[in-house]
């Protein structure tokens, strides 16, 4: 790979309490190539001090954290910085904490069982536009969310078909690029539909939009 194709550098953020862990994915981070952390922290609110004007591309962040909790804190680092991209790193696949950083905003949840050697990988994928989630993680959202009834005036009944099929690899985790080449269009178009499927949806994020549609029973 020459320089000119070299992907750019990821500067990842990581906020993890267990100082072993954190350490050994600071060190990690450092030495592969495409990545530089961008500082590591402790808890909730040291990062909330420590992080400066620039966000980082990436916030790795801890689901049960001393002080204020990974999953309640997500709306914070959210405010402070709109469109990071949170990922969320857990020790167990528990559905409230899960519900809760959904709802919150992350983009992603990594079980800290997940190999070293695919974590980097997958935080690449969450900054182009994916939504890493481990196996067994993914499988609890679709039962929690599917314990919901399907509401009777649905949201979303405007949905073009297209749009639709949009939102279903959106829930997949496809990036952008991937969902652009799924559909056959560009990547303007594709920036079409998810204006205009978050508009009809009256969401923000891709979160919000993949928790409305299997509340709603669009996918």
């Amino acid at each position: 790979m020459t320089l000119a194709t070299m992907p750019p550098t990821l500067d990842i953020a990581l906020v993890e309490d267990d100082r072993a862990f954190r350490d050994s994915m600071k060190l990690l981070i450092e030495q592969t190539a495409g990545f530089a952390c961008y500082g590591s922290y402790g808890s909730t609110e040291e990062a909330l001090r420590g992080l400066g004007d620039e966000p980082p591309d990436v916030l790795l962040l801890d689901i049960r954290l001393p002080g204020e909790a990974g999953s309640a804190a997500v709306r914070r680092f959210l405010e402070r910085f709109p469109g990071l991209v949170v990922v969320m790193l857990t020790l167990s696949d528990d559905e409230e904490t899960i519900f809760e950083s959904l709802c919150n905003g992350a983009s992603g949840y990594l079980l800290k069982s997940t190999p070293a050697s695919r974590i980097l990988p997958l935080l690449r994928d969450a900054a182009e536009g994916g939504a890493p989630i481990s196996p067994e993680v993914a499988r609890k959202i679709v039962h929690l969310f599917r314990r919901f009834p399907v509401q009777a005036t649905r949201v979303g009944a405007d949905l073009t078909p297209q749009e639709r099929r949009f939102l279903q690899l959106l829930a997949d985790g496809y990036s952008y690029e991937a969902m652009a080449d799924s559909l056959g269009i560009t990547i303007n178009t594709l920036r079409n539909y998810v204006r205009s499927t978050y508009e009809k949806l009256h969401v923000h994020s891709r979160s919000e939009a993949v928790s409305k549609a299997l509340r709603g029973g669009l996918i």
